[in-house]
């Protein structure tokens, strides 16, 4: 290179030993500035032999999913960080939203970016390569773009109408680069790059877990309309933000029902119980409204009993088939040198991969879909819901809070727990050994405005029906009030959390083994100095919350744990029907099996997921993988044991 123009250089690098530690040296000499700019070392063995292709260990874990369709690129990559371009005008942000534009054409010209999870990204994995990549799979690529109202908790709406407008034209762009004529501007780039068949594309997100539902809403209707105006045969799908519950999911549902919408995003991470007891969500949902695009969902773990209950849940989606259409699992892939996510479905190193006890669920179900399904039910003994018991507690979160006049009384009046804090805080006891707690004026006060999760708890209920109160105020910090109830230990309770998500909403949330699920939200804020009168009312499996004397919600968690699911499709090619049971009890389930007078063959291929539920596969070791075995005594009815802590897959033939 010599005066101001850059100059590319390629090479081939022959190794001439093995390490799994190497790194790519420039070294200069002599006297002058050189200046390098997209330096990149790449195998020369991609998958299917891609130019700038993709890893190919990775690919293929992919690829062995069968998947019926790649999202890309995600979800907080899509709406945060700044919504200009790179360029002169904007000063050259550094941390955007993800802009396809910036995505395609030669990798050295492509803008590079600081996204929000913390990582800068070269491009090198664009959309022309996400669209061969899906091609190469028999995947239905389904790209999501900005709506220009960001989420993940920035929560800021477009005020700049030329911007709305360019980005809802690069959407049109991004259609014609994927499905466009080598006439078109970009059906010509994307020929230029090798691909002068169009890519195919029937489907695009608008948004990703916004929490503005109106002013999202608003800029989807934008989209949508010169979207369906330009390009009628794509589906444009909305989304219901970044819960499974609550005011925004409400809200988005509803517009997006009064607008008919085709296709709803849904997004939720939870605990392996939520999923437990969800798995009849789907069985409620209006078969004549939006169907649902499940775009992001996991258990919050990546051991057997994580992909245990996903299992279970994943019985309930493939029976509820005609309102969820697609679902995916997220995160897809995890670098375990740079982590900002857990659970994930695949995770790899510098040159090893291997799939999590989910990943081999996922295949297990994906490889195993079936074309209808086939009505059944299960019978059984069945657990009835407990009454919610256990001690009261306190937190604060970023906060500094002052509580007061603390009871617990039976229905009837009797006091079962009075503190006033004039004698200490003796009967409290830390549960998360966070925070600076202290009585001060006869109050117990949290000060370390620092501090998340500080869980204290005192008087452990016995009693189903019991009523809580106290005096609350804030004295400084972010959020406001953790108060806390049928609490077990750190990991197992309820708290209803009154200013949370930085002062913007309350919600009832949820602890089981650690993780939590949102059970209800609204919009909620705490003033700073206002002592607040706070009362949780329980009733068995009911509770009602009172502010300040003012009912402000109520629910009952009476969902039953569901630990023995199933589902029966039919793969019409094979004429077998695919039973798919799901037993997530510590003990064997001996089952009487009906098929209802079908006459079936004999024998039936079986496939076995199970082991510890405690277990995870890692880099030294994949405990948990499937076992396919060939087994006999099949007929209309028989009798099978369903090992514990087990997915079983039986393939019977029928005559």
């Amino acid at each position: 290179m010599r005066g101001d123009g850059w100059t590319r250089y390629t090479g081939t690098l022959k190794a001439t030993r093995t390490t799994d530690a190497g790194r790519l040296s420039v070294r200069a000499g002599g006297t002058g500035v050189l200046r390098l700019d997209m330096v990149s070392l790449f195998p020369r063995d991609t998958f299917r032999q891609r130019p700038n292709g993709l890893r190919r260990d990775l690919a293929e874990k992919i690829a062995a999913l069968k998947p019926g369709f790649v999202r890309f690129p995600g979800g907080c990559l899509v709406n945060t960080g700044s919504m200009s371009g790179y360029d002169a005008a904007s000063n050259w942000p550094r941390a955007r939203s993800y802009q396809w534009k910036d995505t395609v054409g030669p990798v050295e010209t492509r803008a590079t970016n600081a996204n929000f999870w913390g990582y800068n990204q070269s491009y090198g994995l664009g959309y022309y390569e996400y669209f061969q990549f899906a091609e190469d799979i028999g995947a239905m690529p389904l790209p999501v773009v900005p709506a220009l109202v960001t989420g993940c908790g920035q929560n800021q709406a477009t005020v700049d109408e030329a911007l709305l407008q360019r980005h809802i034209a690069d959407t049109l762009d991004l259609i014609e680069f994927a499905n466009g004529p080598t006439s078109s501007t970009w059906g010509r780039l994307r020929a230029s790059m090798g691909h002068p068949r169009p890519f195919g594309l029937t489907h695009l997100a608008v948004g990703n877990e916004e929490n503005l539902p109106d002013a999202y809403f608003a800029n989807f209707q934008r989209f949508r309309a010169a979207i369906e105006a330009a390009h009628p045969g794509i589906t444009v799908i909305g989304n219901s933000g970044p819960d499974d519950a609550g005011g925004t999911f409400d809200r988005l549902w509803q517009l997006n029902r009064d607008a008919g919408v085709a296709m709803v995003d849904e997004h939720y991470y939870n605990s392996p119980a939520w999923f437990l007891q969800n798995n009849t969500r789907y069985d409620s949902y209006d078969r004549a409204g939006p169907k649902v695009f499940l775009g992001e969902y996991a258990s919050q773990g990546n051991k057997l009993a994580n992909s245990l209950a996903e299992a279970s849940y994943l019985t309930g989606l493939e029976r509820n088939a005609d309102v969820v259409r697609m679902a995916s699992y997220a995160p897809l892939l995890a670098n375990v040198d740079n982590v900002q996510w857990r659970p994930d479905l695949i995770w790899f190193d510098n040159d090893e991969s291997w799939g999590s006890t989910s990943y081999q669920v996922q295949k297990l179900f994906m490889n195993n879909v079936g074309d209808r399904t086939v009505p059944s039910r299960v019978t059984g003994p069945s657990t009835a819901p407990a009454p919610i018991t256990g001690a009261i507690g306190l937190s604060t979160w970023a906060t500094s809070a002052t509580y007061d006049d603390v009871r617990v009384t039976a229905p009837d009046g009797t006091v079962l727990f009075a503190d006033d804090f004039s004698a200490g805080a003796g009967a409290w006891t830390p549960l998360a050994n966070r925070g600076a707690w202290s009585v001060i004026d006869g109050a117990y006060t949290q000060s370390d405005t620092g501090a998340q999760d500080t869980l204290v708890r005192a008087a452990d209920v016995t009693a189903s029906d019991y009523d809580l109160t106290l005096r609350a105020r804030k004295n400084a910090g972010a959020e406001g009030f953790l108060i806390a109830f049928g609490v077990k230990d750190s990991g197992n309770f309820y708290w209803w959390n009154l200013g949370g998500w930085n002062n913007t909403q309350g919600a009832v949330e949820k602890a089981t083994n650690g993780a939590k699920e949102t059970l209800l939200a609204k919009p909620n804020r705490i003033t700073t100095g206002t002592t607040y009168d706070v009362r949780v009312q329980v009733r068995g499996t009911k509770v009602t919350l009172f502010l300040d004397g003012q009912e402000w919600a109520s629910f009952t968690d009476d969902r039953v744990t569901r630990t023995f699911t199933q589902v029966v499709t039919r793969d019409d090619a094979t004429g077998e029907l695919i039973v798919k049971v799901v037993n997530a009890q510590d003990r064997p389930a001996v089952t009487r099996v009906d098929l209802g007078g079908l006459r079936v063959h004999d024998r039936a291929r079986m496939t076995v997921i199970t082991g510890d539920p405690g277990e995870q596969n890692t880099r030294s070791a994949e405990p948990i993988q499937p076992v396919t075995r060939t087994v006999g005594g099949i007929a209309g009815t028989f009798t099978r044991t369903f090992a514990p802590n087990s997915v079983t897959f039986l393939r019977i033939r029928t005559k």
